[in-house]
């Protein structure tokens, strides 16, 4: 690690409230120029760099490609999580019968089985009535959009990026796959050039607010285009000496698992941080789940159960 990056770090971790100030200061919240919503040159470059092997599970972008999986778990669950089985269903003899405690270890398992198979042939039918329009913020290559496009309760992904290089490599796969065409578009374009009034479902920006300037504005930008009852999906990493250990000191230059220079650490924003931010638009907005994750070379992707260390998914929903 270079002496700049180090005194970055030091500076950090005993004046934290710099770092936070510093992203989620009231000033930047209400910035608006098309340019805070980019990431920088730098980061362009880097990921530029990538874009030949983003595609090979065994290159530069495999622990994406890994923790994608974790990713699709996260937000299934959230979806299936929120859905109202009941909603709309006037006749009492009609409504499912959902318990609001674990009725697997009370229950007799016949009965207990009896009212998860009720429960999840619900469950069944009205994801089938979902039809999700989504966009994928920061898309990459990729790897992300397609797996969305390939659910059945998603009826379009649009995928922005700006660097060229990576949206040439995700038009040119997606193409290997005749079952997402006309389900899937990319486009080189950033957040605050979209229509105000082109609106979401869903909306993910995984591994995103790390690599920008100014993520209040990154945030504020996307929830604006959210629909009523739709969903923001974010990842990203905490900041703390935990973090810095595992995805900088080892994962770049010990393990070599992701290239150097892919993470700055002073750009890492802790869970309670960007919480304290959504707060202030609770009327419109609530965290419906937040969930710590981290990954072991030998084991992947798995949840932690600490949100406020390593990364972190969060599921946010417009009212």
């Amino acid at each position: 690690m270079t002496p700049l990056c180090a005194r970055s770090v030091a500076k950090a971790v005993l004046n934290p409230r710099f770092v936070s100030q510093r992203l989620f200061h009231s000033s930047a919240k209400t910035l608006n120029r098309a340019d805070l919503t980019d990431i920088n040159p730098s980061e362009k470059s880097h990921f530029k760099g990538l874009a030949a092997t983003w595609w090979d599970e065994t290159g530069s972008q495999r622990i994406l490609h890994k923790m994608n999986l974790l990713r699709m778990d996260f937000i299934n669950d959230t979806i299936k999580s929120q859905l109202k089985l009941n909603q709309g269903v006037m006749d009492p003899e009609d409504r499912i019968f959902i318990p609001g405690w674990n009725y697997h270890n009370v229950l007799p398992e016949a009965i207990s089985n009896d009212i998860q198979k009720e429960i999840d042939g619900a469950t069944r039918q009205k994801l089938s009535e979902v039809q999700l329009k989504c966009l994928d913020i920061g898309c990459g290559g990729g790897i992300l959009s397609e797996s969305l496009a390939r659910l059945p309760i998603v009826e379009s992904v649009k995928g922005i990026d700006m660097t060229p290089e990576v949206i040439k490599v995700a038009n040119e796969h997606k193409e290997l796959d005749p079952c997402l065409e006309g389900k899937l578009s990319y486009e080189i374009v950033s957040l605050d050039r979209i229509a105000d009034d082109e609106k979401y479902d869903m909306i993910t920006m995984m591994e995103l607010l790390e690599h920008v300037d100014y993520p209040a504005t990154v945030m504020k930008q996307a929830l604006s285009h959210l629909n009523p009852g739709g969903y923001l999906f974010v990842s990203t990493i905490n900041r703390d000496l935990v973090s810095w250990f595992t995805t900088i000191f080892m994962g770049e230059y010990v393990l070599g698992i992701v290239p150097i220079g892919t993470h700055t650490y002073l750009k890492y924003i802790k869970e309670s941080e960007l919480k304290e931010y959504l707060d202030e638009f609770k009327n419109d907005f609530e965290v419906v789940d937040s969930k710590g994750c981290a990954y072991f070379p030998a084991v992947g992707w798995f949840y932690t159960g600490i949100n406020d260390m390593g990364n972190y998914m969060m599921a946010i929903r417009r009212k």
